[in-house]
């Protein structure tokens, strides 16, 4: 006669699905966060020789609608889409600007770098996905800033969460 095996507390600490996974904006801090965030990249941006003339022109409020859009990507309030017209405005300001994969690269480096001086989350589940993001999204620039590009103006904003795959880039 076979005896049933009682559970130990082991058996109990099998993963469920977590209804109350927050955002990637929630779990970084919100829009505070990325405005600490992308101010203080932006200084570091104007005493890097290589993104410098890049953003020589940059106004003073690039930094939040920078923050703006970054928010939205990554799962908070639509500001940037309701004040400045959502992924077709941001593909439109990297129109012409032939960006190098270089200038890419520093970008993505330096933005991180910042995230690390600014104490924000970096658990590898946070990390991975914000890399992600970011990898993803200045391959895109570049693309975008290279003689020819143009904007769909229906261009869906970008959602990014903690590990979605979207497939093999298709133009």
């Amino acid at each position: 006669m076979n005896t049933p095996i009682k559970p130990t507390p082991s058996h109990h600490n099998v993963a469920m699905p977590n209804k109350s996974v927050p955002t990637l904006y929630e779990w970084l801090g919100g829009i505070d966060a990325l405005g600490r965030l992308t101010t203080r990249f932006y200084e570091h941006v104007k005493n890097d020789l290589l993104l410098r003339p890049v953003f020589a022109h940059m106004g003073a409020d690039h930094p939040s609608h920078v923050a703006a859009f970054l928010a939205e990507v990554l799962g908070g309030p639509q500001a940037y889409s309701k004040q400045h017209g959502g992924h077709p405005h941001m593909i439109q300001q990297h129109l012409n600007r032939h960006l190098t994969q270089d200038q890419r690269r520093r970008w993505v480096t330096l933005l991180l770098e910042t995230a690390d001086e600014l104490s924000m989350p970096d658990d590898p589940e946070f990390r991975s996905a914000l890399v992600g993001y970011l990898e993803w999204g200045s391959r895109l620039a570049v693309i975008n800033s290279q003689p020819g590009a143009t904007v769909d103006q229906h261009a869906p904003m970008p959602k990014w969460g903690w590990g979605e795959v979207k497939g093999p880039y298709t133009g």
